[in-house]
């Protein structure tokens, strides 16, 4: 069963990316990628991973160091909980560039391949996105009555 859990755990995620990645500026992406919920289906198998393993996985986490980290991704219940952690973390990590993405009103074609990074190796995609934001401004908001002048003139 842990196998076939591995093997699900990205297929969740992967409905979300793909409306981020082809489907950017249709409104019910947005309306989707703005939950946070939608980590939910990935995280209950998080769950049913780690309670097994719970004792070696606190132990790896509440006093890390390699060998602890080591014993505890070679039992397939917690190297499977941690590729659950994994995509979650990059699910949500992938829905904040995105949402930001439209606030900074980034081209699709720019972000679709800055998604897909960030899918494979997210710490990648987070800094070659912050650098992009970085030097990207923010979108300017049209004034409501675009075309009236100042008063007195």
């Amino acid at each position: 069963m842990t196998g076939a859990l591995f093997e699900v755990t990205f297929y969740l995620a992967a409905p979300f990316w793909l409306l981020m990645i082809f489907a950017p500026t249709w409104s019910g992406t947005a309306r989707v990628v703005a939950s946070p919920l939608t980590v939910l289906p990935v995280l209950a198998v998080y769950a049913v991973m780690a309670v097994p393993v719970f004792p070696e996985l606190w132990t790896a986490v509440s006093s890390p160091d390699i060998d602890t980290f080591r014993e505890l991704t070679a039992l397939a219940g917690g190297a499977g909980a941690i590729w659950a952690q994994v995509i979650a973390w990059d699910l949500l990590l992938g829905q904040w560039m995105y949402l930001q993405s439209r606030k900074l009103g980034l081209p699709p074609w720019l972000m679709g391949p800055l998604l897909v990074l960030t899918i494979l190796l997210s710490p990648f995609g987070l800094l070659i996105f912050l650098a992009v934001r970085a030097v990207r401004p923010r979108r300017r908001e049209a004034p409501a009555d675009r075309g009236a002048r100042p008063s007195g003139t």
